[in-house]
């Protein structure tokens, strides 16, 4: 049977044909001297003969593009093809999927239309469709999960979009609020109060000040502005495929958060949160870049969502802190170090001003390396560096140098038995439980 290959929506081609404009203005940022004498040198019928030409060919070259880029869905793989002059075909495996994530930029909502984004294992950089009707790019999202899942092609079309339920959503005014209580917020003020009053002791010039007050107040509040706009209306919901966060407040994103497949889990209670009793939680999945799970919540709600991407693990409330001779090396803040291990993580504690808490499961640790400076071999001190599979790296420092030792043995025992009982990490579908091609069963 021939296979059913299919375009990408109708209204591709106004966003391909911005690649020859994209050529024009990149040109004239780079040489604006150069680019503005040679404007001023063309005459006006020239300049409108110009645009004559410029924008049919960037309308063709939109619709050529969008002509020959073509996908399709066969047993195995999801296939893309693209390229107008040099052609690119990219084979995606549908079991190497990580994650089928929905975005809409502002202007893509109004006129009804998604971007695709797949999150594949081993891949530096996720593949695209872009775009796709909105209920096309769903239907598309939804049979790729089942195919990833094990269904088979004519069961996974009618699987559908498994239905969610929600666990978590951050008021707009919590979210506010934590914005403006952020570590890079109060940095940012109080440097728009330290710098200019320095460089008015130095120059009293107002100018002076001017010049490197706005900047720095403009950048605050942009990084600001943009964190409340990417995480607003945030809301964590539990499906058979995972963990799904929708949030944005101009560009909408849909994610997917896989099971099995976290790496590490982050609590992190800035100094400014603590009274209100916030976290947020950020989290590691190898080959993805989902980094946030909760901007901001309750500690006992936000601890209910990490039950959900760890299951069976909680949280620790006491960790055991350093000898009190860690202070020689790390004076004050060696009490913000903790160490506790359960039988499903093992958790890591370090700040005091910003407390960072590491949840890393046995069966993810890819390896442990023992560490220690002269400092630390002067007071008996030592550590351990625990890598996981998303390339980052939790240590536990100032421990006692017997008791490292101990823990790193130990910890290498305690990772090859979870990684021996560890579940396979596949999706999971309606109906409780992995699933797996109908009519394959026993």
């Amino acid at each position: 049977m021939a296979l059913l290959e299919r375009r990408l929506h109708p209204l591709t081609p106004l966003r391909r044909a911005w690649a020859p404009v994209a050529v024009v203005a990149g040109w004239a940022v780079h040489d604006p001297n150069g680019a503005y004498e040679r404007l001023s040198s063309l005459a006006t019928s020239t300049l409108l003969i110009a645009v004559a030409v410029v924008v049919p060919a960037a309308c063709l070259w939109g619709v050529l593009s969008w002509w020959v880029t073509h996908f399709a869905v066969t047993d195995t793989e999801l296939r893309i093809r693209t390229g107008l002059l040099f052609r690119r075909t990219a084979h995606i495996r549908l079991d190497r999927l990580q994650a089928v994530d929905i975005t809409q930029p502002l202007l893509a909502r109004i006129a009804g239309v998604a971007k695709l984004k797949l999150d594949v294992v081993g891949a530096k950089s996720k593949d695209e469709l872009a775009f796709l009707g909105a209920p096309e790019a769903r239907a598309l999202r939804a049979e790729l999960l089942a195919r990833a899942a094990g269904f088979a092609p004519d069961a996974a079309r009618e699987v559908g979009e498994a239905e969610v339920s929600e666990l978590l959503r951050v008021p707009p005014r919590s979210l506010a609020v934590s914005v403006l209580l952020s570590g890079s917020t109060g940095g940012t003020l109080l440097a728009a109060v330290l710098v200019p009053a320095m460089l008015w002791f130095a120059s009293h010039s107002v100018w002076s000040i001017l010049v490197t007050a706005v900047p720095i107040v403009g950048a605050g509040a942009t990084r600001t502005v943009r964190r409340f706009v990417t995480e607003y209306d945030w809301t964590v919901g539990e499906s058979p495929d995972g963990l799904r966060l929708d949030h944005g407040l101009l560009d909408r994103t849909h994610e997917t958060v896989p099971p099995g497949r976290v790496q590490t889990v982050r609590i992190v209670e800035p100094v400014l949160w603590r009274r209100a009793g916030w976290v947020r939680v950020e989290l590691h999945v190898a080959g993805s870049s989902n980094t946030v799970l909760v901007p901001v919540a309750p500690r006992e709600r936000a601890e209910r969502v990490i039950a959900r991407v760890l299951p069976g693990a909680a949280v620790p409330t006491v960790l055991s802190r350093p000898p009190r001779r860690a202070r020689w090396r790390l004076p004050l803040w060696w009490r913000g170090h903790g160490l506790a291990v359960t039988d499903e993580v093992l958790v890591s504690r370090s700040g005091l001003v910003r407390r960072t808490t590491s949840l890393v499961p046995h069966a993810k640790v890819q390896s442990v390396r023992w560490e220690q400076g002269p400092w630390e071999r002067a007071l008996r001190l030592g550590g351990a560096a625990v890598d996981t599979g998303a390339n980052k790296t939790v240590r536990l420092r100032l421990r006692d140098v017997d008791e490292s030792r101990a823990l790193l043995l130990e910890q290498a025992d305690r990772s090859r038995t979870g990684r021996r009982l560890a579940l396979p990490d596949q999706w999971m579908r309606p109906g409780g439980g992995a699933a797996e091609t109908p009519g394959t069963g026993d």
